[in-house]
């Protein structure tokens, strides 16, 4: 059980650049910061709370966006679980529908929590998890990370491991095999 809560999930290489073709809105005038979620995830309720303080640390400084995926041939409503609505109480943030995965396959996303932040310009700044392991909520390098970033506007860790569900195993998808906890 250790030895699994400890275990990173595949992170995808993320575009350097915005992808043009992305769906989801682009705030020139601030850094942008997306979080890709599987909504049957519990390992990515950590990630949303590790979100919402640092969020609270920079009021208005930072778009930010939760992209909650929704796989092919699901029913209605099917990704509106709590996880999307505690993503969506988080004040300053605004969530997605990822239908079919499409904008995670954009970004490179492969697993729940998988989070991204570009700078105004559109480039990469960070990737990566924001807690230390599955489920666990607490001072991280990735949320370190991501302050140093809005704060000195640099930082050395500028990819974290991701602590969370696969995006796109069929099991995942249809909410029967996430999270073995």
């Amino acid at each position: 059980m250790t030895r699994y809560a400890n275990s990173p999930g595949s992170g995808g290489q993320a575009p350097i650049g915005w992808p043009a073709e992305s769906q989801i809105p682009f705030d020139a005038s601030r850094p942008t910061l997306l979080m890709f979620a599987h909504p049957r995830c519990p390992c990515t309720r950590a990630s949303l709370g590790e979100l919402e303080v640092f969020l609270a640390q920079f009021p208005g400084q930072i778009s930010a966006r939760v992209v909650i995926l929704k796989p092919a041939e699901t029913v209605t409503n099917w990704e509106k679980t709590d996880l999307w609505r505690k993503a969506s109480s988080i004040p300053d943030v605004t969530v997605y529908t990822d239908n079919a995965g499409i904008e995670a396959r954009r970004f490179h996303a492969e697993t729940s929590g998988q989070t991204l932040l570009y700078d105004r310009s559109g480039t990469l700044q960070f990737q990566g998890g924001i807690t230390l392991s599955r489920g666990h909520a607490g001072d991280n390098p990735g949320r370190s990370a991501l302050q140093e970033l809005l704060r000195e506007g640099h930082s050395s860790q500028v990819k974290t491991p991701v602590f969370g569900c696969s995006l796109f195993e069929t099991d995942c998808q249809q909410g029967g095999g996430v999270c073995k906890r």
